[in-house]
């Protein structure tokens, strides 16, 4: 194995958007940096089960929509 092909990990501090602080191993930053979040899963619809709609940008989605719509799913 190549000697110094992997990252550093290191301890740092994860601000959550509730103001929490988690910490954390990772690669970005130094050792006791912060890193604030302007979107977590306390609050990402995809963690709390929200009803968020899916933006059609140039007819996208009804193409998609249009196209599978036999498939009974």
């Amino acid at each position: 194995m190549k000697a110094d092909t992997h990252p550093e990990y290191h301890i740092i501090n994860v601000k959550m958007t509730d103001g929490t602080v988690v910490e954390m191993k990772s690669t970005w930053g130094k050792e006791g940096d912060q890193l604030s979040l302007d979107i977590d899963p306390s609050v990402h619809p995809a963690w709390t089960g929200g009803t968020g709609r899916i933006m059609d940008t140039g007819g996208r989605v009804s193409k998609f929509k249009n196209k599978y719509a036999g498939l009974g799913f």
